[in-house]
């Protein structure tokens, strides 16, 4: 037989009740808490996209740059050591195209 009082068996199962129904409102809590912070990660993931697409044309940009840059430097250095002679980079050789000679 049981030793308690029925009182304190109806006191049990009420402080039961009482503490799920603060674990269900806490657990709404969390749950509205997680929800918007998904929302807030679906607006940068987004941002990040449309930035990732910006950052994709000034590699695009950069890209150029640095080919012109080098084609403009490479020159200057062939230019330079070749004597000036206005022959810039993979010019034909003294003798034409294909070694021909003109005469």
């Amino acid at each position: 037989m049981s030793t308690r009082p029925p009182s304190s068996s109806s006191s049990a199962a009420s402080a039961t009740t009482h503490n799920r129904a603060r674990q269900y409102a806490h657990l709404g809590a969390q749950l509205a808490q997680l929800n918007a912070h998904l929302a807030d990660t679906e607006n940068l993931l987004r941002m990040t996209a449309v930035q990732a697409e910006y950052v994709r044309g000034l590699g695009g940009w950069m890209g150029g740059l640095f080919m012109a840059s080098s084609k403009v430097l490479g020159e200057e250095t062939a230019v330079g050591k070749g004597g000036g002679g206005g022959e810039g980079e993979g010019a034909a050789p003294e003798g034409g195209v294909g070694g021909e000679t003109r005469r």
